[in-house]
Parts: C-alpha cells; structure tokens; sequence
C-alpha cells in the first residue's frame, strides 16, 4: 500500500504542473500530447498497484480522466486540478491507513 500511496503523491505532483495555466498547456503542446499518453500509463499502472494492494482507486480513475480529456484546452486544465487533488488526498489516505495498519500490528 506504501508504494501505491507514493505513486499517487508523485502523480498529484506531474497534474499539478500540467494544471497550470500557459506552463502546462504550453508542454502539452509542445511535446505533442506525449505527457497525456504518459500520464495515462502512469495512471493505469497506479491503478493496477493500488487494486492489487486494495488501496483506494479514485484518485488514478480521475487521473485517467484528466488524460484522455486533457486534449481539450480549458477542460483539460480544470481536469488536471481535479486529479491533482484527489490523487494528493487519496496518496495521503493510502499512507495514512498503512500507518495505521502498522501501528495496530505492532
């Protein structure tokens, strides 16, 4: 659960700075869309890990979103703050009820 709650902290990271008004926009299309493809892998790895570990899975299904309809300019953006948030949230669920596991095992 540790390493699916780390990748979510990671992913929330890489939306935030694909969020950001003209900076994000401006490397999406510069490298034409290829972190929205990258984004999307990321995301579908997270996924997987997370519901292997029984983790939470909203914050990669937004994120999956967020890449597929990133294409669209002003959505895309309004997109990437939402995965932002929810992935930061649910990274932070995910560490926090392994921390809790590991106290009530000890």
């Amino acid at each position: 659960m540790v390493v699916a709650g780390v990748l979510k902290l990671i992913g929330s990271g890489l939306e935030f700075f694909l969020g950001i008004p003209g900076f994000g926009g401006g490397l999406i299309l510069t490298l034409l869309w290829t972190p929205l493809l990258f984004m999307l892998i990321y995301h579908i790895v997270t996924l997987v890990l997370s519901k292997k570990r029984n983790a939470p899975v909203w914050g990669p299904v937004v994120g999956i979103v967020a890449s597929t309809l990133g294409v669209i300019p002003g959505l895309g953006m309004v997109l990437h703050w939402a995965a932002f948030i929810c992935l930061l949230v649910d990274g932070i669920l995910s560490l926090n009820s392994k921390k809790k596991a590991s106290e009530v095992t000890a």
